[in-house]
Parts: structure tokens; C-alpha cells; sequence
């Protein structure tokens, strides 16, 4: 997602609503969330469903490395060996428990 370029990522509520057709075509071109201002203040945000998808994966991807990291942190982690040894059983009927 492009950051917000004020010149042209802001418009007014009153431009917005005579324009919204356009606007909202306009988004996946110019691939970049349209602020939406009330009474000269940031009143919503719009963006492209591909932009907000991405967003979301991001954010995802985020809260999984900063849970991963605490858990490092934390001690909770497994060692080579013992993963090893416990994958080289995976899938069979002598697989024991995930060493969690």
C-alpha cells in the first residue's frame, strides 16, 4: 500500500459525496486510502479491498512474529533435536505427541 499523499489523498465530505462514483473507481488506481474530512477533520478512511487485504495481512503477520518472539522470550521454545526427532515420525502410527 502507498502512503497518503496529502495533495491528493484528502477530500472533503461535501467533494466526496458529489464524487463518490469516481473517487471510489479512482482508489485502485491511484492504489492509496482516500481520507474523507468533516468540517476540515479526518472523519474516515477509504480504501481499495486489495489495500485493506493487504492490510490485514500484514497486521497478521506481525502479531504472529511479536508471538513468536514472547514466546522466545519466554522459554517456550523446542529444540532441533527433539523437533527432529519427533518429525522424522510425523504421519506414522508410531507419531507421538507435538513436542509443544
Amino acid at each position: 500500500m502507498k502512503p497518503l499523499r496529502v495533495a491528493d489523498g484528502i477530500v472533503p465530505l461535501g467533494e466526496f459525496k458529489a464524487k463518490a462514483s469516481a473517487l471510489i473507481k479512482g482508489l485502485r488506481k491511484k492504489s492509496g486510502p482516500l481520507v474523507i474530512t468533516q468540517n476540515g477533520r479526518p472523519a474516515a478512511v477509504v480504501m481499495a479491498p486489495e489495500a485493506y487485504d493487504e492490510l490485514q495481512e500484514r497486521q497478521q503477520y506481525l502479531e504472529a512474529v511479536s508471538l513468536g518472539l514472547s514466546d522466545a522470550v519466554a522459554g517456550r521454545v523446542v529444540g532441533d533435536a527433539r523437533f527432529a526427532d519427533w518429525l522424522a515420525t510425523w504421519g506414522s502410527d508410531q507419531e507421538g505427541e507435538p513436542p509443544l
